[in-house]
């Protein structure tokens, strides 16, 4: 039979702890996470949410634009040059930007136009043609490299910015700044209690909430640690740091250059008819020479198709698959001779460029599909759980007050200056290249630092005060 600790001890250490590092550290990971939880809660939960329904997105995508994406079986393609005729004759507006042909049976093509009036500068319109009759079976707008349409890229835009363009970007920013702190600093609390203390069969109340909080902030803690590591990868301000630092050590993302050897090929039938410069560079038989050159050199679909830019730019193919196994790599093709005048392939990346592709696309939920998209929103449905089970830990702890009963100050200075000196100089440099970790801790601290000062004033006047109003309260009996 177990005995319910003391309402006064129940997130403290242990009662009687061994001297070191682990007894003199856990107090202050202790307020730490305690505070990191309780302020930073709020953005994790609104990133959680979102996740939650980023994860479910891919499917829905399918449900809601299947006619748009899905076309009747044919046996017989038309060129995709015809494709692209049919959907200019449809949508004259704007620019092609690039095409990705059907990829397979069942499926339509899509022709990107910019510059259309009403669509997003940022997003393309898609317009979907069935790649067998050419018919075009509708148009929606697009967002970004996985091909998001509406419903997706509303989600995305919730998750990533709130909708609030650039400056909601740095509510994503902190969540994923914070997320490894409070993950690291609950795993240290988990393992540095003793193991009566983690049990959660056979307890109740204030026990039973923190025992389940602890077991599964556990069991999802690595989860929760690469997604804040690969959501940091392409934030403003550490993924600034991450690209600089990439760069330095030679491990950047390589491209692909589409400048075309020998110079301008403008007026020499180059595109198949594309009208050089002044007309529209994604139409012609260019598009299929470039494409069959592509599939020469073993580029299988999904592909997508970037007409020249200028008269002294090439076709740029590339696969576009981010499902494993990914299908990353791409050609040029000089419109003038359709022959293959540069290779990228993905074999070729730097490790690290490698490795932070393969992180955004499981972040994301592309990397290995649907089981993919399932383990994320168990992990976002598991953050929102603890959280959740956190404020009530938070709430049971005052017994029911508003506010709940804070850590006691000081353990900072429980801390030998050998353990203590060495993390603050971690904490700066992690704080420099995570400035959304930095500057909050900064603040956090200061602030802590001025309500100990005003207390401890407070602390120190109070028995004057109290011996003058014994000293009254005597004369006045007399």
């Amino acid at each position: 039979m177990s005995t319910a600790p003391s309402p006064t001890t129940d997130e403290a250490p242990a009662p009687a702890p061994a001297p070191g590092r682990r007894a003199a550290l856990r107090p202050l990971v202790l307020r730490l996470h305690f505070y990191a939880g309780l302020l930073v809660a709020p953005f994790l939960l609104v990133a959680a949410v979102s996740g939650l329904l980023y994860a479910g997105s891919f499917q829905a995508e399918k449900y809601v634009y299947a006619h748009e994406l899905t076309a009747p079986e044919s046996h017989r393609w038309l060129p995709v040059s015809a494709q692209v005729a049919a959907a200019r004759e449809a949508h004259p507006e704007g620019t092609v930007t690039a095409v990705r042909p059907a990829p397979g049976p069942g499926t339509t093509t899509r022709v990107m136009l910019s510059g259309v009036p009403g669509v997003d500068p940022d997003h393309t319109l898609a317009v979907f043609v069935d790649p067998g009759t050419g018919q075009v079976r509708g148009s929606l707008e697009q967002y970004g490299s996985t091909g998001a349409l509406p419903l997706r890229t509303w989600i995305d835009e919730l998750h990533r910015d709130l909708h609030l363009g650039d400056t909601g970007r740095l509510y994503s920013e902190l969540a994923a700044s914070w997320l490894w702190v409070v993950t690291g600093g609950g795993l240290v609390l988990w393992f540095s209690r003793r193991r009566a203390l983690r049990r959660v069969r056979g307890t109740r109340g204030r026990r039973r909430t923190l025992g389940l909080h602890g077991t599964v902030g556990v069991w999802t803690a690595v989860g929760f640690l690469f997604l804040s590591a690969t959501g940091l990868t392409w934030s403003t301000y550490a993924g600034a740091h991450i690209d600089d630092l990439r760069t330095s050590l030679g491990q950047a993302t390589p491209t692909l250059s589409a400048a075309v050897p020998g110079g301008e090929h403008a007026g020499h039938g180059a595109a198949g008819g594309t009208g050089g410069t002044g007309g529209d560079a994604g139409s012609g038989t260019g598009l299929d020479r470039a494409l069959a050159a592509a599939r020469a050199k073993g580029l299988g679909d999904p592909v997508e198709i970037v007409p020249p830019a200028d008269a002294h730019s090439a076709y740029v193919v590339r696969q576009v698959q981010r499902s494993w196994p990914e299908k990353q790599d791409a050609v040029a093709v000089d419109p003038a001779t359709g022959e293959v005048t540069g290779e990228l392939r993905f074999a070729d990346h730097p490790v690290l460029a490698k490795l932070t592709r393969w992180g955004i696309d499981l972040h994301t939920g592309v990397l290995f599909g649907l089981a993919n998209q399932i383990a994320l929103a168990l992990l976002a449905l598991a953050l929102v759980l603890l959280i959740v089970w956190g404020y009530r830990m938070w709430w049971q702890r005052g017994r029911g007050s508003a506010f709940g009963r804070p850590l006691p100050r000081g353990s900072w200075a429980q801390v030998p200056p050998y353990l203590l000196v060495p993390a603050l100089a971690v904490i700066a440099a992690t704080g420099y290249f995570v400035p959304l970790l930095g500057i909050p801790l900064a603040a956090f601290i200061a602030v802590d630092v001025v309500l100990g000062e005003i207390a401890h004033r407070r602390g120190r006047r109070r028995p004057g005060k109290a011996a003058a109003n014994a000293a009254s309260g005597a004369a006045g009996a007399k």
